[in-house]
């Protein structure tokens, strides 16, 4: 049975991470920022529900990527020093991971909007 107090809760609980995650960490906000213009440039040029549903995909990714990243950095900060070589492994690790599925998004949106852009000129 479902208990609607407890999933209400959780609903209450994940809504205060992601605020405390666009409060703390500014890349989570350029790229909630960059992910809202992509889908009001999606919107705009009225792309095929195929192409919204990468574009949203691909945002979601990035987002959910950058709040891994900023719980691994958390965790590994409370075990060593920041300045100690395997935290600073650990956290380029993570930042590349995140970066890397960044430029996919990036091309895959490249891909989706240049016949759009082109079709303005």
């Amino acid at each position: 049975m479902i208990h609607f107090s407890q999933f209400k809760k959780s609903l209450r609980n994940a809504w205060h991470g992601a605020v405390l995650v666009f409060h703390t960490e500014q890349n989570f906000r350029v790229q909630v920022i960059v992910g809202l213009l992509v889908i009001i440039f999606a919107l705009v040029f009225q792309v095929r529900w195929a192409e919204l549903i990468i574009l949203v995909l691909m945002i979601g990714a990035v987002l959910s990527l950058e709040m891994i990243n900023s719980i691994l950095e958390r965790i590994v900060d409370t075990f060593k020093p920041r300045i100690h070589p395997v935290v600073r492994d650990i956290k380029d690790i993570m930042a590349a991971t995140v970066l890397t599925t960044s430029i996919a998004a990036a091309i895959i949106g490249l891909i989706i909007f240049f016949p759009y852009f082109i079709a303005l000129f």
